[in-house]
C-alpha cells in the first residue's frame, strides 16, 4: 500500500447556506429589470421598496443603501465596465448580464462607497452565490479581489486615455457618459473644458427632491413645515427636500395638493403663463402633457386668472396620469388623448400653448442615469421630425397675439434651436420673445432669446425653452 493511500482523507468542508441579503438582492433586482425589460429605476424601484418594508425585511438605512447601491451602479456604469474589462479574461460583452450586474454592484460597493473592502467583496459573492450558483460566484470573488488592488483614481489613471491624447474618450470614462453624449453636450455648452467637466459630473450627483405646491390648493409655507424642507433656488412653488425624504408620506402630495417636479419644469410653466399676450387670456392647451407635472401647475395658474387648461396627450394610459395630476383643480379643465400632430381642435383656438416635446431626455440624466446608456445618436433622427410637426401643430393652434412655449428635456442642439430655426424659416407669421425676462433672479442664462437652464449651473435638469408669439 502506498504512503498516500495510508493517509487519512480530510473530511469535506460541509456545504453552507448562501447567505440572503435583502438590500443588495433587491438592488440586483432593480438592475436586471432596467436591463431585461429597459425600465427605468425611478419606476422599479419604489414598488420594490415597499413592498420590502411591507414584508419587514427592510427599514430606513436598508432603503436608502439599496437606492443608493443602484442610482450610484447605473450612473457609473461606464467607468466600472471599464475596470472590470481590465479584470476579465474575455470581452466584456461574453460576460452574462446577471454576473456583470452582480459585479457591477461589487465595483461600486468598492469604489464609490465607504464599505469596507472585505465586507463589499464578501457581500458580493454571496449575493452571487444566491442569484448565480456557487461556480460563478467563484468568479465574482477572483474579480473583485483584482478590483481591490486600486482605489477609483488609481483604476481611472489606469483604464483612461489621458486628455491630451482623446479629450472626449477621457471624459466619457471618467464621468461615465457615452462618447457622443460627451461631444453633444459639449457642443450645446460652446466648448471649454470646466464647463463639460462640472456638467458631466453634475450628471452623476444624487439631486435633490423638489415639490412643488399647486397655486390656490397648497402653500410653500405648508411644505416649508416638513423636516429638512427648504424654499426653491428659483421658483416661488418650489421646496426642496435636502436631506431626500420621502414624498409620498407628506399630507400635500398624497392629496394631490402639491407634487414632485424639478425646479425647471416649473420654470418653464410660469415663464409660459407670465409671458404678455395682446387680447384675450382664456384658453390656454398643454399639447403634450403626459405625465402631467407641467399641466398641473399651468391648470392652477389658469384657475387664478378665469382661464381653462386643455391637457392633451397621446398616450391613453399617460392621459390617465395626467388626470390624476388635475384631479381636484380649483378652476374647469379638461383631459383628453389625442395625436399632437393631428389635433381635434380648431386652428386659432388658443391664447397660450405648451409643447414639451418627446425627446432623448438627456437633460434629466441625473434622474434616469440608464438613459444615458439606452440611447442612441440615431434617436435623434427618429424625433426630429416629430418634435418639428408638434411645433408646427402648437403654432397652427395659437391665435394671433398668443404664445407658444417649445421646451425640452435635453440640451442638445439638434432638439433645441435646430427645431425652432427650421420650424419658424417657414413661419414668417411669428417671432421670438426674450424669454429671460420671464426667469426673474434666474442668472446665466445666456444671449437668448431662448433660455437653456443646466444641472451644474442651475441646480435643474437641463431644460430648454423657446418662447415664440404669432403675429399674423
Amino acid at each position: 500500500m502506498s504512503e498516500q493511500s495510508r493517509r487519512p482523507r480530510r473530511p469535506a468542508k460541509p456545504y453552507r447556506r448562501p447567505q440572503r441579503d435583502p438590500v443588495r438582492i433587491l438592488a440586483f433586482e432593480a438592475l436586471r429589470a432596467v436591463d431585461e425589460r429597459d425600465a427605468y429605476a425611478n419606476l422599479v424601484l419604489p414598488p420594490l421598496l415597499r413592498k420590502a418594508r411591507e414584508k419587514g425585511d427592510f427599514d430606513g438605512r436598508d432603503a436608502a443603501l439599496a437606492t443608493e447601491l443602484v442610482y450610484g451602479t447605473l450612473r457609473r456604469q461606464g467607468t466600472y465596465d471599464a475596470i472590470i474589462a481590465e479584470c476579465v479574461d474575455r470581452p466584456l460583452r461574453e460576460v452574462d448580464p446577471p454576473v456583470l450586474d452582480v459585479l457591477s454592484l461589487g465595483v461600486h460597493q468598492l469604489l464609490g462607497t465607504r464599505i469596507p473592502s472585505h465586507a463589499a467583496v464578501s457581500a458580493s459573492v454571496e449575493l452571487a452565490r444566491v442569484v448565480l450558483g456557487d461556480g460563478r460566484a467563484k468568479f465574482v470573488n477572483a474579480v473583485l479581489r483584482k478590483v481591490t488592488q486600486d482605489d477609483l483614481d488609481g483604476w481611472i489613471a489606469r483604464v483612461a486615455p489621458s486628455y491630451e491624447e482623446d479629450p472626449e474618450d477621457h471624459l466619457a470614462v471618467v464621468h461615465s457618459h457615452p462618447r457622443w453624449v460627451v461631444s453633444a453636450l459639449w457642443d450645446s455648452l460652446g466648448g471649454g473644458r470646466a464647463g463639460i467637466e462640472e456638467l458631466l459630473a453634475a450628471d452623476n450627483e444624487r439631486p435633490e427632491v423638489t415639490l412643488v405646491s399647486r397655486p390656490g390648493r397648497a402653500t410653500t409655507e405648508e411644505l416649508l413645515g416638513e423636516e429638512a424642507a427648504e424654499r426653491g433656488r428659483w421658483s416661488p412653488y418650489a421646496v426642496r427636500l435636502t436631506e431626500g425624504g420621502e414624498p409620498g408620506a407628506i399630507t400635500a402630495v398624497q392629496e394631490g395638493r402639491a407634487g414632485v417636479q424639478d425646479e425647471g419644469s416649473q420654470l418653464v410653466a410660469l415663464a409660459l403663463a407670465n409671458v404678455p399676450v395682446e387680447g384675450p387670456d382664456e384658453k390656454w392647451l398643454d399639447g403634450c402633457a403626459g405625465p402631467g407635472g407641467k399641466a398641473a401647475l399651468l391648470a392652477a395658474l389658469a384657475a387664478e386668472r378665469g382661464a381653462v387648461l386643455l391637457a392633451s396627450e397621446k398616450q391613453p394610459h399617460r392621459a390617465g396620469l395626467v388626470a390624476k395630476a388635475l384631479h381636484g383643480n380649483p378652476g374647469p379643465y379638461q383631459v383628453i388623448a389625442a395625436d399632437g400632430t393631428r389635433p381635434p381642435w380648431l386652428p386659432g383656438t388658443f391664447d397660450r400653448v405648451l409643447m414639451d416635446v418627446p425627446c432623448t431626455g438627456l437633460g434629466a440624466l441625473r434622474r434616469r442615469p440608464e438613459a444615458r446608456w439606452r440611447r442612441r445618436p440615431e434617436d435623434l433622427d427618429n424625433f426630429a421630425p416629430l418634435q418639428r410637426a408638434l411645433l408646427r401643430t402648437a403654432i397652427d393652434s395659437v391665435r394671433v397675439g398668443g404664445v407658444v412655449g417649445y421646451a425640452t428635456c435635453s440640451p442638445h442642439l439638434a432638439e433645441t434651436r435646430a427645431v425652432v430655426q427650421d420650424v419658424l424659416k417657414q413661419r414668417p407669421e411669428t417671432e421670438l420673445v426674450d424669454a429671460r425676462p420671464l426667469l426673474p433672479g434666474v442668472p446665466e442664462l445666456g444671449e437668448g432669446p431662448d433660455v437653456q437652464l443646466w444641472p451644474h449651473v442651475h441646480g435643474t435638469d437641463a431644460m430648454y425653452l423657446a418662447l415664440i408669439r404669432r403675429t399674423g
